[in-house]
């Protein structure tokens, strides 16, 4: 991962809540909210909550005297999933790292991550940060998405990037999002980082759009992606999002597109 896989800022933020989270985030948020109120959880953490999408499936869903701190790496993040939430006593706003979380021990039933932990430098570090602030006998849990060719759209994006740029393709899907997939290597990192109860659901659904134009706009505009291709084409992020759009049509059709998405979902106990 580059030190620039990080950082979202800009206009990023906006477009990735508006074209990015219902194409492939909001089925997992339900998914992830769902488990966790399972649980009753009366404190939670939530790190790398990104636009918001987990924290609004989540918070109608918890217990009338719960505890939700909502916590990102990136204060535009935070702000904007912020402004997208309704009032709510319950929840907290802050910008933390999950690798240096500045919280007590033991302070919460449950820390959950949807699509973080693949941003972590070292995800051990991460891992062990969930367990410290987790009560004994709490629960973590977190998704990441499967290999990049289990997720068409993001696929099909970057192979239409790799032709537009054939001497240096940008790498930013294949690289940090999809770039940490392989199954025993989560185990034992968890494991590494004190976990030993642990349970790994591979889990595939469908990404829908209105057009082949919205997952372009999506992937080349909503993620760091968009920084790869200003780097590469200064002032040409509209022609080139245009371009993925026309071969994502060519293979989907100019309609309404769906295709795969996969993810591994990971349970926990501290």
């Amino acid at each position: 991962m580059l030190e620039t896989d990080k950082v979202f800022a800009g206009s990023i933020p906006e477009n990735y809540d508006r074209y990015m989270v219902p194409l492939i985030f909001e089925a997992y948020a339900a998914d992830m909210a769902r488990r966790a109120a399972s649980l009753s959880p009366s404190a939670v953490l939530e790190t790398a909550a990104g636009s918001g999408v987990v924290t609004r499936a989540l918070a109608p869903v918890l217990p009338p005297g719960a505890s939700y701190l909502v916590t990102d790496l990136n204060q535009p993040m935070v702000d904007y999933a912020a402004s997208q939430q309704p009032a709510d006593p319950r929840i907290t706003w802050r910008q933390a790292d999950a690798l240096v979380l500045p919280f007590e021990d033991a302070a919460f039933d449950l820390v959950c991550c949807q699509f973080g932990a693949m941003f972590f430098p070292d995800r051990v570090a991460g891992y062990q940060q969930a367990r410290r602030v987790l009560k004994p006998g709490g629960h973590f849990i977190f998704n990441v998405w499967d290999r990049i060719e289990q997720n068409i759209f993001a696929n099909d994006v970057t192979n239409a990037l790799a032709e537009i740029f054939p001497n240096d393709p940008p790498r930013f899907l294949a690289r940090t999002p999809h770039g940490y997939h392989d199954k025993a290597l989560i185990r034992r990192e968890l494991e590494a980082a004190g976990f030993t109860d642990i349970a790994i659901e591979t889990r595939a659904e469908q990404s829908r759009a209105s057009s082949p134009r919205i997952p372009a706009i999506a992937y080349c505009q909503g993620t760091l992606l968009r920084n790869e291709i200003e780097a590469r084409k200064p002032g040409e992020l509209a022609s080139v999002t245009d371009i993925v759009a026309a071969a994502l049509a060519a293979r989907h059709g100019s309609g309404a597109v769906a295709a795969q998405i996969q993810a591994h979902i990971i349970v926990a106990l501290a």
